[in-house]
């Protein structure tokens, strides 16, 4: 599978089976994030992979109460562990790396035939206390990661004459 397919293919997945997800496939998942680019190389995350059934409930939990996060067999939690960096362009150094680093995950998993889905809807201070994350680490992002048991259709996008400008903003 070449990267735009599964840029093309890719679904937030919401419901899962139960089979574990193999070592050697969350390894191939992690290690996608590790090879992320970071500004100045700086690589200021820290990934927290939870299969505990009770800690995953519990994160569901503070995820709003989604439910359907527990049902996953992994869950990952991502965290930016410099918040001070800030870059020139005035954007916060750990939030733009560790969204590339999670978007790295999410595009091997679907490689590997797993579903994910990038949950930004969690009470990050729950997240923190029930994962013991240092108070100075921010949580960017959660997703729950296995097999899906579910097919997702494609959502409508916008043309890209609707999102692109050449030269200058144009409304």
């Amino acid at each position: 599978m070449d990267v735009f397919t599964a840029i093309q293919g890719r679904r937030s997945i919401r419901k899962y089976k139960s089979t574990p997800v193999e070592e050697e496939k969350l390894s191939k998942v992690l290690e996608a994030a590790r090879l992320a680019p970071s500004a100045s190389n700086t690589q200021n995350w820290k990934f927290i992979v939870v299969r505990d059934e009770t800690v995953r409930r519990k994160l569901a939990e503070a995820a709003g109460g989604q439910s359907w996060v527990a049902k996953a067999p992994v869950v990952i939690v991502a965290c930016g562990t410099e918040p001070d960096g800030i870059m020139l362009c005035g954007q916060h150094r750990y939030n733009i790396n560790v969204s590339i680093a999670v978007t790295h995950m999410l595009l091997e998993a679907y490689e590997l035939g797993l579903g994910t889905c990038w949950l930004g809807r969690f009470e990050e201070d729950k997240v923190k206390k029930l994962l013991k994350i240092p108070e100075d680490v921010r949580v960017v992002a959660v997703t729950p990661l296995g097999y899906p048991s579910e097919e997702v259709l494609p959502r409508p996008r916008k043309s890209l004459g609707e999102i692109v400008s050449y030269e200058k903003y144009l409304y």
